[in-house]
């Protein structure tokens, strides 16, 4: 397969982000992949979410310099006047329902733009963001391929298709603890009531109902899907996909391993701590330290820090957390002792702020990671070789914990048990040191984690699954181009 046909020029792709930066970071990432295989690609995005990939993207264009690789554009369009405060334009920093509702009108005025660009430009295929569900009556308007991108795994996908396709709750115990077996999957999947979303959500878990529905019928349409995973993270759900669920999938990933702007990835500005918190990691011992983050769209209640904080004190291990929202900007939650913990010379670093997170987890201090289970973090451990502590609050997380602690034994669950946020237990420092403990001291987890880390990169190199991947997906599209079916001879 050749990367391009000498005969016409390259393919082009635009790339369409959710503006949130779980969304925005894989889909800059991909385009680097797909840049550095000869497609020229645009991104289309709003001034903050562009500036928080600049770094990486003009790092890769000063990389593709003097190749056959063309540079990346971002086509930065206004972030429209809804009403939300200067510099929100993206899920992070929104205080409430009024400022959800407002990006979602944002979020919708984009299709003028969008419509802009197919008219202008006419790409041989746009990325797409799955929430965009307009964007796909938008792109057939123009006669483009739409390819869905939601940045979820496939097992997550299959998860929730299930719910949907057989509706297990329907016949389940009215009991929050009650387990519910999710069936058509080529796993035996069991989760608890409380730990699931309202069914009839679709394969898509958005919280509000009638924008799922709309993102499922839009996904319908889809030329196929894209997902930032690889075949032997998630064996038999690629084919599940394209049997069971019908949908054409390609998987490219692990993305962010294109990305070599491991620092400021994701980032405009990098914390203060950032570059002593490498300094720190190299004083320790190879496997010692735990890392614990959960990304910019958790938020803690002061009675989980300090039961964390406890937590971390009772492992006896050496950690790095990156603490967000309110406790970033207060120490009332920290139990008595902690401070010293983190002063200089302890065995504990606070980082404040957007921590270089690929840089952490590939340090050879690193044992563990105490995530959340959001996809992009459980991509990034994995590519690593770093095993997990599970700790999922909403949305696909639960489903990853599944898929990384029961399926591919490369976790230890820390025991959440509610999806909705109001019921969120505080999880006991003793629970969490145990965790961390069964985590950090088991030879095995600790084995498996590493050969996955190492299928990881083989899987994007020349000749493994993603690269494969993305050389067909390239290839039925210069063929649709062309007017060639793929077997044919060009």
């Amino acid at each position: 397969m050749a990367d391009n046909d000498e005969q016409q020029p390259p393919l082009h792709i635009l790339f369409f982000p959710y503006l949130d930066p779980g969304h925005i970071i894989p889909m800059a990432d991909m385009a680097v992949l797909f840049a550095s295989r000869g497609v020229r690609c645009t991104i289309i995005t709003t001034p903050v979410n562009a500036a928080s990939i600049r770094s990486a993207v003009d790092n890769a264009n000063d990389a593709f310099r003097g190749t056959d690789c063309p540079a990346i554009v971002i086509s930065v369009v206004p972030f429209p006047d809804v009403g939300l405060p200067p510099g929100v334009e993206n899920g992070t920093h929104l205080t409430g329902r009024g400022d959800r509702h407002r990006l979602s009108q944002a979020v919708t005025q984009l299709r003028e733009p969008f419509d802009q660009f197919l008219s202008d430009h006419h790409p041989d295929a746009v990325v797409s963001d799955s929430f965009y569900y307009w964007s796909a009556d938008a792109a057939a308007e123009h006669g483009v391929p739409r390819v869905g991108f939601l940045g979820t795994s496939l097992f997550a996908g299959a998860c929730t298709d299930s719910i949907q396709r057989y509706n297990p709750l329907e016949t389940a115990p009215d009991d929050p603890d009650a387990l519910v077996s999710l069936p058509g999957l080529p796993h035996g999947v069991e989760m608890r009531r409380s730990q699931m979303s309202n069914p009839g959500t679709g394969r898509r878990p958005p919280e509000n109902s009638t924008v799922s529905k709309r993102v499922n019928a839009a996904d319908e349409k889809n030329f196929g899907e894209v997902f930032n995973s690889f075949h032997k993270l998630e064996p038999g759900y690629a084919e599940h996909y394209r049997t069971t669920l019908g949908c054409r999938a390609w998987l490219v990933g692990p993305v962010a391993l294109a990305n070599k702007d491991m620092a400021g990835r994701g980032a405009s500005v990098l914390s203060p701590d950032a570059d002593s918190s490498l300094q720190w990691l190299d004083s320790k011992q190879p496997g010692s330290v735990v890392y614990v983050s959960f990304g910019s769209m958790v938020s803690f209640s002061p009675a989980e820090l300090h039961e964390l904080a406890r937590g971390l004190d009772l492992s006896g291990k050496n950690f790095m957390w990156v603490v967000g929202g309110a406790g970033s900007s207060s120490s009332e939650w920290m139990p008595q002792g902690f401070a010293d913990l983190v002063a200089p010379g302890g065995r504990g670093f606070i980082i404040r702020g957007w921590a270089p997170q690929i840089l952490i987890l590939n340090h050879p201090a690193l044992g563990g990671f105490v995530t959340h289970c959001g996809w992009n973090s459980t991509l990034e451990s994995v590519s690593a070789g770093v095993p997990m502590v599970t700790w999922p609050r909403f949305a696909d997380q639960f489903y990853n914990e599944k898929l990384m602690v029961e399926v591919l034994k490369v976790g230890v669950s820390i025991g959440a048990k509610h999806f909705r946020s109001a019921t969120h237990q505080v999880m006991s420092g003793e629970v969490i040191a145990e965790s961390i403990e069964k985590l950090m001291d088991n030879s095995e987890i600790q084995k498996r984690a590493k050969d996955l880390g190492v299928e990881a990169r083989m899987a994007v190199e020349n000749g493994g699954s993603s690269y494969n991947d993305v050389g067909s997906l390239m290839d039925e599209l210069m063929a649709r181009r062309s007017g060639v079916k793929i077997g044919e001879d060009k």
